[in-house]
């Protein structure tokens, strides 16, 4: 059984991190670390979690573990793993976005399995990728693998509520968000970073413009991207590009008709799907921004770091109504 503790527990991520791994069947579960719910039953906080798991929230942090998973903001995973050194030996899956640009002195793997799974097979540290930035790059990585980006992509993506994360603020309230809809840090969206640095990765020529709008839109969860890009690739061949690149890849999906977003809630799945129209390529590409963007993606990383099925715990069917 493969030792699980969590930081972080009480938030979206926590909460979606610990509804998988309360039934995979590779995991025990011996910690689920909070400071502002100490001794509460988790499925006080949890409500889906009810008669399901009588487990607490602790304050207190063991090293009795073979991976730690970090569901803290942006800027606190780094905080804490300076605050709270952990023993060698323990692997680290961090949800923030606080290891994912590779500089020196960073020894996190950025996460994202149709990238570089060999590489996430043998590391001891991951960088789990951002929702916005698993939607769009599993949109453009076939592309960059043949060396095809060499014109301005341009892309909109439509993000659920649960995007912006369990504490309150204006845009994120009920009354707010219902029946409305926003756009917001329209070309300077923090994902970007990441984004371009799997391009070029594959193709180190990617160095054309990104123009990201991202919404808020007025459900509660996934992502719904449409991304295009001038090509003169037929659409016969970059099919068959896209479903060869991801034949090994068991959540990443190339549907040969027009998707809705329904098709991937609630589970780890990606769902890709392409047309032609004149000299443009246009890239339909769609996750939950909470599982393959986020905790089912950590889950799935896990598995890979230790040699399990990556699907383990993962197989869940989206609700159709």
């Amino acid at each position: 059984m493969i030792k699980v503790g969590i930081v972080g527990g009480a938030g979206y991520t926590g909460g979606e991190l610990l509804r998988i791994l309360v039934f995979h069947s590779e995991v025990e579960i011996k910690f689920v670390h909070s400071n502002s719910n100490a001794g509460n039953l988790i499925s006080q906080v949890h409500s889906d979690l009810l008669g399901v798991t009588d487990l607490r929230f602790t304050g207190e942090l063991s090293s009795d573990i073979d991976v730690l998973f970090l569901c803290l903001g942006h800027g606190d995973a780094a905080k804490f793993l300076q605050a709270n050194p952990i023993k060698k030996g323990i692997k680290i899956i961090d949800l923030s976005q606080d290891f994912r640009i590779a500089k020196e002195g960073n020894d996190f793997v950025y996460g994202l399995p149709e990238l570089q799974k060999e590489k996430i097979a043998n590391a001891e540290y991951i960088a789990n990728p951002g929702c916005f930035a698993t939607c769009i790059q599993l949109g453009l990585l076939p592309l960059a693998k043949n060396n095809l980006l060499h014109s301005e992509v341009h892309i909109s993506a439509i993000t659920g509520s649960t995007g912006a994360g369990q504490g309150l603020t204006e845009t994120s309230h009920f009354s707010w968000r219902n029946s409305n809809m926003s756009i917001y840090k329209a070309f300077e969206h923090q994902h970007l970073k990441e984004i371009k640095q799997s391009l070029q990765s594959l193709q180190p020529t990617a160095i054309m413009p990104i123009n990201f709008i991202p919404f808020r839109g007025d459900f509660t969860r996934g992502i719904f991207a449409t991304l295009y890009i001038s090509t003169e690739i037929a659409l016969d061949e970059a099919k068959k590009l896209y479903k060869d690149y991801y034949s090994a890849h068991p959540f990443t999906h190339v549907s040969d008709t027009n998707p809705h977003l329904k098709q991937v809630v609630n589970t780890n799945n990606a769902i890709l799907y392409l047309e032609k129209h004149e000299g443009k390529l246009l890239i339909v590409s769609m996750i939950d921004n909470l599982l393959k963007g986020a905790s089912g993606q950590a889950v799935q990383n896990m598995n890979i770091m230790f040699g399990i099925d990556e699907t383990t715990g993962l197989r869940l069917k989206a609700n159709g109504f």
